[in-house]
């Protein structure tokens, strides 16, 4: 079973403000764009687990022209909070470069 990690050519995250962190998945073509831009794989609940997020505030944009899908869900703590541990969110993405995407 495929990983995003095979499926994408670029995946990053960061933060959308001080409430919020967005990731990019970058496919690697557009067949593969087009086989996963609906996909449930990249879902609210796999954010909500993951992240510890709310799923009905998981927010997920697809940009067909681009190739990629922009998922952003809001931090469990405002950035630069006491125990910040990753303050502009730059590795947040790591924990889903190896969900099963199928």
């Amino acid at each position: 079973m495929p990983k995003i990690k095979d499926v994408c050519r670029h995946v990053r995250s960061k933060n959308a403000g001080p409430f919020w962190v967005t990731v990019d998945f970058f496919f690697d073509g557009e067949e593969s764009f087009k086989r996963y831009r609906d996909t449930a794989a990249l879902g609210p609940e796999l954010f909500a687990h993951l992240f510890g997020t709310d799923v009905e505030l998981v927010r997920r944009v697809p940009v067909d022209r681009l190739r990629m899908i922009k998922i952003s869900y809001p931090r469990p703590h405002p950035q630069g909070w006491m125990r910040e541990r990753d303050m502009h969110a730059g590795q947040q993405f790591a924990r889903l470069l190896e969900v099963d995407i199928d």
